[in-house]
């Protein structure tokens, strides 16, 4: 029995994935130019390195576990390969190739680029704010397991000895996990058990909800206010000069400390944190600042950030990181956050 059907008819028109496609394929023809240096005119050819990023946002779109199973998936998947360009004879490619060519994007930051196009493409339609901003921060589980997390100095391969450390101390300063040393011990807060974890950070723009910067860092005590900072900065400079003029960021009660409001005021950025005031301490913020109405707002708009980190551990696969070590782990923090951008816009352009 033979049939003529062309891959395009197999996907629904309403499908989300058709607004998806041309935007993506858009920003990636302005990255062509870094694509062709990473790659000799000779050799063995490879994964193209479209197809690679178009990948791990499938990964991110339907919350595939691995890269063997995203490349068994383009086996029968016809919506995958309706996305990354490939007909229906072409064969798969195999996971241990498509790993060691992600590596290749991740020694030119190409995460960052492509993160920053879909960045640009939203400002080019002036859905972002360029006057009020939100951050705050999460945590990434990392790859790793409580075992691992041994004494520095400790170089035995075994990891069954270390299974029960009941009253044990244990710290960073100490000990680090075999298996991602990278990783450190964290709690969130008080009543969290401590695990071995990345923090990520972003900065949304409040208008519409979007992600303008994201940062993975090592997850410490200062990392949110310190990434805060180093986000904050790299918006502020993004407006040239001279000074732009004065903008707000709100946050939660992490960021009410003294160090960090001076920060954000030497930037020319109002802080609308929200206050952390307790027996033996007082607020960094003052009725100058939460008696204007912008402040309530802030306050209420700041919460949208939690959605953000909502789609990506539930759906965006940032639950815990598939990958050992901080690049790497940024690396895919960066395309999750991307492919949230990029299905918040859709709705935004189907809203039009």
């Amino acid at each position: 029995m033979l049939a003529l059907v062309s891959i395009d008819s197999m996907v629904p028109e309403r499908h989300p994935l058709r607004q998806v496609k041309p935007v993506v394929d858009d920003i990636l023809r302005g990255l062509s130019p870094t694509f062709d240096a990473m790659y000799a005119e000779g050799g063995r050819p490879s994964i193209p390195p479209e197809r690679l990023l178009k990948s791990m946002l499938l990964m991110a779109f339907f919350s595939v576990r691995s890269e063997r199973l995203l490349a068994e998936a383009v086996g029968y998947n016809m919506l995958f390969r309706w996305f990354l360009d490939m007909d229906l004879t072409e064969p798969a490619f195999d996971a241990s190739t498509f790993a060691k060519n992600r590596d290749r994007l991740l020694e030119h930051d190409v995460a960052r680029l492509f993160f920053d196009a879909v960045v640009a493409h939203a400002r080019g339609k002036g859905w972002l704010s360029s006057e009020h901003f939100s951050v705050d921060g999460t945590l990434i589980e990392a790859w790793a397991s409580m075992k691992s997390f041994r004494p520095k100095d400790d170089d035995k391969g075994d990891n069954n000895g270390f299974g029960d450390f009941k009253g044990t101390k244990r710290s960073n300063d100490t000990h680090e996990s075999k298996t991602d040393p990278e990783a450190k011990l964290f709690r969130k807060g008080k009543g969290h058990e401590a695990k071995l974890a990345y923090m990520e950070h972003a900065l949304m723009e409040n208008r519409n909800g979007l992600v303008v910067d994201v940062e993975v860092t090592q997850a410490t005590g200062t990392a949110e206010r310190e990434a805060a900072i180093a986000m904050l900065e790299r918006e502020r400079a993004s407006r040239g000069t001279p000074a732009p003029r004065r903008v707000t960021v709100a946050a939660d009660k992490a960021y009410d400390v003294r160090s960090f409001i001076a920060r954000c005021r030497a930037l020319r950025v109002t802080p609308h944190v929200a206050q952390n005031v307790h027996a033996r301490r007082s607020s960094g913020i003052d009725r100058r600042t939460t008696h204007h109405l912008g402040y309530a707002a802030s306050t209420v708009l700041r919460r949208l950030i939690e959605k953000i980190f909502g789609w990506q551990k539930t759906t965006g696969g940032l639950r815990r990181s598939r990958f050992r070590g901080l690049k790497r782990t940024s690396f895919f923090a960066m395309i999750s956050t991307a492919a949230f951008n990029l299905i918040r816009m859709t709705k935004m352009q189907t809203a039009t």
